[in-house]
This record gives structure tokens, sequence and C-alpha cells, in this order.
């Protein structure tokens, strides 16, 4: 969802894009068998960003989730969570640049990812 401005009854106003507001829900995933799930937790600078996932060697076939607030206001986190993925070795992109190649995922499991501590993500 993308912010954008249209007219209702003469009023102009703005719809605010999914990943501005914080997630304090709990996050349910669909795992089990064959189907596992990768969280990527980042640093508020990634806020609103979109990360795009494809199985290595698919590059063109990608998909994408945005890097939501979750957590207690207090000390919230910063993650894009990727649920349905079937088992096997992923490639993670952010701005049309590979980021991470070869990241596991096993069914039935949820792997995590941390980019928090890394400042070398790679610039497009």
């Amino acid at each position: 969802m993308h912010e954008h401005e249209h007219t209702h009854h003469g009023d102009n106003h703005t719809h605010q894009r999914y990943s501005d507001r914080p997630h304090p829900e709990s996050v349910v995933l669909d795992i089990g068998d064959d189907l596992g799930a990768l969280i990527v937790y980042t640093d508020a600078s990634l806020h609103g960003s979109e990360i795009e996932i494809s199985r290595d060697g698919q590059d063109r076939d990608r998909s994408h989730k945005d890097v939501l607030e979750r957590g207690p206001e207090a000390n919230p986190a910063f993650t894009a969570v990727f649920d349905r993925l079937s088992e096997g070795s992923y490639t993670l992109w952010v701005d049309g640049a590979k980021q991470e190649h070869g990241v596991q995922v096993t069914g039935g499991l949820v792997a995590e990812l941390d980019w928090r501590t890394s400042s070398q993500l790679v610039a497009s």
C-alpha cells in the first residue's frame, strides 16, 4: 500500500501507508512440514522499506515484505516477517541490491537474520 491523495466531498487527504503505524499485534506464522519462516531484524533506518526475497538462483521471481515497527512502544523492533517459505536457500534484496545470499529456511522452523549490527548494506 502506498501513500496517495484524493478528494472526498471536496476534502483532500492522504492515506497512511501500512508501515507508518506501529504494529503491536501478534504475528501468526503459517509454517509446518516443508514450509518455514524468516524474520529479518533491522535498524529503524529501514522502517517502511521493502525487503525482497527470492530462492537462490531465481533472482527474478521475488516477493517482498515491509519493515514494520513491532512490539512495545518503549522498545520497538523493526522487522520484516516472511512465512510460507518452502524449505531451501534464499537471497534477500533491498532497493534492488542483493544483500544476503544463502539464507537457509527449514520446514517447520523460524529462521532469524539480524541486520541491526550490519552497517554494510549494499547501496543500489
